[in-house]
């Protein structure tokens, strides 16, 4: 793996980092992008082949631009809402869609103009997501889609949802097979959810699919492939989804570097204070590690793709490590800026808020362990 940043990546990078910046000099506009921006600089179109309207970036380089984007933007559930919509609809829609599908869909998706939400966990299923009570019943040339979905991310406003049921609980997990179903289609609703205690800006909701009539051309897939295709975006999702956090560690430790530097104490700057730069050289050494991980994994979905073999662990211990040293730093960087640490104008409570729920998105750390342990041959 060359981990030299070749000039497209690093022109990525910066430009994505410098987005942050240029809004802050709207007044109108606020210190964060939102949406709209983020599908202007083509953050939805990263992985997406240029003849559906993308940039056709390598999994690698979408790590590095997302990285810078983590950087310049303090709104992580922006960014988890954006990755949701890319890795979990745009992913699966672009390797097992139709053509007449990618056609249909992913030009939108990828220029943000349409918003995709991916509706497979249940109240009873939880981390044993395949272990769904929603049917997709055969009728003439299509099906009849019956359940309901919990914490859907971008519910409240997706236009096309990618939505999992089972051909009949008898299967076990080789039943459930998946479904494209748009906003409006008869049969779907989208019902609120109980608020988040972080990632606020990133919304959910409730899918309820009442005797939902689709047609077999609404199928993603082939009927009981969705195992599969759930496989391959959690590969996509783990890998990708917490790239952005990367960039926000890194400028954690950044702001935590010139706090240590100018704040003074006892007649003497903090960061002298072992207490303090070892802090700091912790938050620095699960950047590097985690940063190591991502492009790991990512560079294994690069190879995966041009037919090479995957399977290995990365992509969970990439989430894993990322999820928990976010939740780390951000700790670290409150007890490094004090009792300031703890205000909101600090920014930092809202990021560690942000990050807690990190740990329970596709997968939680638990979750992920057990994969890990299966893939050791520890299951």
């Amino acid at each position: 793996m060359d981990l030299d940043w070749t000039p497209d990546q690093r022109d990525l990078y910066d430009r994505l980092r410098r987005l942050t910046a240029e809004r802050e000099t709207d007044e109108t506009s606020g210190a964060d992008p939102d949406w709209a921006v983020l599908a202007q600089a083509g953050v939805m179109a990263l992985p997406i082949p240029e003849e559906y309207g993308g940039l056709g970036h390598s999994a690698l380089t979408c790590a590095v631009g997302l990285e810078g984007l983590g950087y310049g933007c303090a709104d992580t559930g922006l960014l988890v809402s954006a990755g949701a919509h890319t890795w979990a609809v745009e992913i699966p829609l672009l390797t097992y869609g139709t053509d007449e599908q990618r056609r249909a869909y992913l030009p939108a998706l990828a220029s943000g103009r349409s918003v995709g939400a991916h509706a497979i966990t249940e109240t009873g299923s939880g981390s044993d997501a395949l272990a769904m009570e929603a049917t997709a019943r055969p009728k003439g040339g299509g099906y009849v889609l019956n359940g309901r979905k919990r914490f859907v991310t971008n519910a409240p406003d997706a236009d096309v949802f990618l939505v999992y049921a089972t051909l009949g609980t008898q299967f076990g997990f080789t039943g459930v097979t998946a479904f494209l179903v748009e906003r409006g289609h008869p049969g779907l609703r989208v019902e609120p959810e109980h608020e988040k205690a972080g990632l606020v800006s990133c919304s959910w909701g409730q899918v309820v699919l009442d005797d939902c009539v689709v047609d077999a051309s609404m199928r993603l897939g082939a009927e009981k492939q969705g195992s599969q295709i759930f496989a391959t975006v959690m590969a996509w999702e783990r890998t990708l989804l917490l790239a952005p956090l990367l960039g926000a560690m890194d400028r954690q430790i950044d702001d935590c570097v010139r706090r240590a530097r100018t704040r003074r104490q006892f007649g003497r700057r903090i960061g002298s204070f072992q207490s303090v730069s070892n802090r700091i050289v912790d938050m620095q050494l699960r950047l590097e590690t985690s940063r190591g991980l991502v492009r790991a994994a990512a560079w294994e979905l690069d190879r995966a793709a041009g037919g090479k073999e995957r399977g290995s662990a990365l992509p969970e211990l990439a989430k894993l490590h990322v999820s928990e040293s976010a939740v780390a730093t951000f700790e670290d960087a409150m007890q490094v800026f004090g009792g300031y640490g703890y205000t909101e104008g600090a920014g930092i409570a809202r990021r560690l808020s942000d990050a807690l729920g990190t740990r329970i998105s596709s997968g939680t750390s638990d979750m992920q362990r057990d994969v890990v342990a299966a893939k050791l041959g520890l299951r």
